[in-house]
């Protein structure tokens, strides 16, 4: 059986094709594609505007067509902070349903968070630690041992709404870095995560992490096929992307380019929460919240 899951982000909406094993139980993936829609900045006064709206039905209707021509029947949309933060969702959710026929399901932050940990714990074979989510608009924290949930979180900051808020030309000054990074740690104690635990291993999940990697890769010289990024190389890779603002613009187009605007204040988010937890070590995972949804809301296992 193949399924789609359309995943409405606050930077990206991403479409995912996958085909269900009924033997062993597995999905793979058959397909996937995304459209970097960039809602979370056509938000005012919390209201995803006329522009933002077009955006996604035109995103929607896209991938409409795509499922049509691969006919694939059973698709699953859902919005994260894309349409949670916004005072309009139910008027985005009514446009979207009337020009394309699909009925968004809008999840909550810590249900990100679960799905998040689903998803990643099916490939990640990490016993303890730290799984990190950072995404346009929000990010998710999950602490989980023994493969438990010890507690989920969901904080309002991600790479595009720190960039919108914080961010006046490209890239963020010295003073616009240190925002975002005070933001970021005030919005972590509000969590009131007791006592956390030291050098603890992150799981990241999502685009940011996911980037992270490629930049560690090109920066630090490492091996592709490596899954692992150390957080001396997030310092280096903070470090390199500090110098002329020519050259570091012509990095990031060289390694990320459709983040050349997002991927420093994702980067700072990230570091911030490094040095929350005095993580030693990153693992980016392939699977996230798309995958949880697949498995927990649709596959009920």
């Amino acid at each position: 059986m193949k399924y789609a899951i359309i995943d409405i982000g606050s930077n990206s909406i991403r479409l995912s094709v996958y085909r269900h094993d009924d033997e062993d139980g597995q999905i793979y993936i058959q397909f996937k594609d995304k459209i970097m829609a960039g809602l979370a900045g056509y938000v005012e006064d919390e209201v995803l505007n006329e522009k933002g709206i077009k955006k996604a039905c035109h995103a929607m209707k896209i991938y409409k067509r795509v499922l049509g021509n691969l006919a694939i029947e059973n698709v699953y949309p859902f919005a994260t902070a894309s349409l949670r933060n916004i005072l309009n969702a139910n008027e985005v959710l009514e446009r979207i349903k009337s020009e394309t026929g699909f009925e968004v399901d809008i999840i909550s932050g810590q249900e990100e968070a679960i799905l998040d940990f689903i998803g990643a714990t099916k490939v990640v074979k990490i016993d303890k630690g730290v799984l990190v989510d950072i995404g346009g608009g929000s990010t998710e924290i999950v602490i989980f041992e023994s493969g438990v949930i010890k507690c989920a979180h969901s904080i309002p900051v991600g790479s595009l709404n720190m960039y919108k808020k914080y961010v006046e030309k490209l890239l963020p000054s010295k003073v616009e870095k240190r925002a975002i990074a005070n933001e970021v740690k005030k919005e972590m104690e509000k969590l009131n995560i007791e006592n956390p635990e030291k050098q603890q291993k992150i799981c990241g999940v999502g685009g940011t992490l996911r980037a992270a990697r490629k930049l560690s890769i090109e920066i630090t010289g490492k091996d592709s096929s490596e899954k692992d990024i150390d957080s001396g190389d997030i310092k280096k890779i903070m470090k390199e992307l500090e110098g002329e603002e020519k050259q570091t613009i012509d990095k990031i187009l060289k390694i990320v380019p459709e983040r050349i605007h997002t991927i420093l204040p994702g980067m700072i988010i990230l570091n911030t929460v490094i040095r929350y937890f005095d993580a030693k070590q990153i693992y980016v995972s392939s699977y996230g919240a798309r995958e949880g949804y697949l498995y927990k809301n649709v596959l009920k296992q």
